[in-house]
């Protein structure tokens, strides 16, 4: 333990809130610390938007990697038991974990990203040497803050949320049914070991959506259904968003999930 210091350290998720409060945090402390926890199961966007994000703060972003104790190793101590959102022992090991080691027994400021509009705790450390902040909760910032901090800084958002409303990793059991059908469509790569990691795993029966395997969900009158149903759904839930800039669109007073819906489909 390093006596009479504390670390000040944003710890970044790939997504557009741990991106602005960086972005606003970057000059109130002169040795912030920037962490990603690497789960190699990423998506490419989410790398290429570290590398942007790193060049605007000026500063390193240091990239937690696990090792040899990757997703698969701890699949494989599970016995190809998946997580779900029931059991999110990815979190726990692949994010949480990764910083506390990092951390040590450092007493440490963590800056989380959680909004003032948001109703939400977020998944964190609960070592009584890491002391959560919220800096936006505190200070009333919303959505429109964020998009207005991301897009006066030239960051803007990442590239996935085009057709993806959340970072993490590419088989995110989050995920709506329209985003895996972006992912078939974007990465079909990553689609393919996404579908294989639910044939060998998570017991009988089990799916990344719940109700739907992702070889039912990549047949092609079904990814044309879901597309249908969305559109539809979009159609009624959002205004007409051809040539508007981003702070024009998040400006609008849209429900939290249709905000969502119109960055997934940003420049479709």
């Amino acid at each position: 333990m390093t006596e009479g210091r504390v670390r000040h350290i944003v710890n970044l998720s790939g997504g557009k809130d741990s991106a602005a409060l960086a972005i606003y945090l970057r000059d109130r402390f002169p040795d912030l610390e920037y962490v990603f926890c690497d789960t190699r199961k990423e998506l490419p966007e989410t790398y290429e938007y570290l590398d942007r994000l790193e060049a605007y703060l000026g500063r390193p972003v240091v990239r937690l990697d696990n090792g040899r104790r990757d997703f698969d190793h701890y699949l494989a101590l599970r016995r190809g038991f998946l997580p779900s959102p029931k059991r999110r022992w990815c979190t726990e090991l692949l994010k949480i974990r990764p910083l506390e080691r990092y951390v040590g027994d450092d007493e440490v400021l963590s800056y989380v990203g959680l909004r003032a509009d948001e109703d939400r705790s977020g998944h964190i450390s609960t070592k009584p040497n890491i002391k959560p902040v919220f800096p936006f909760k505190e200070h009333g910032l919303t959505l429109r803050d964020v998009l207005r901090i991301l897009e006066r800084s030239g960051v803007e958002l990442p590239g996935y949320y085009r057709w993806r409303s959340r970072s993490g990793c590419f088989f995110c059991f989050f995920q709506k049914k329209i985003e895996w059908v972006g992912l078939l469509d974007k990465h079909p790569d990553l689609f393919e070991q996404a579908c294989r990691y639910e044939k060998s795993g998570g017991g009988p029966g089990y799916a990344w959506c719940d109700d739907e395997s992702l070889e039912a969900l990549a047949k092609p009158e079904r990814t044309a259904q879901i597309r249908t149903e969305h559109a539809a759904w979009l159609k009624l839930n959002s205004r007409d968003q051809t040539g508007r800039t981003l702070s024009d669109v998040f400006t609008d007073s849209l429900s939290a999930e249709a905000i969502s819906e119109v960055i997934r489909t940003w420049e479709l």
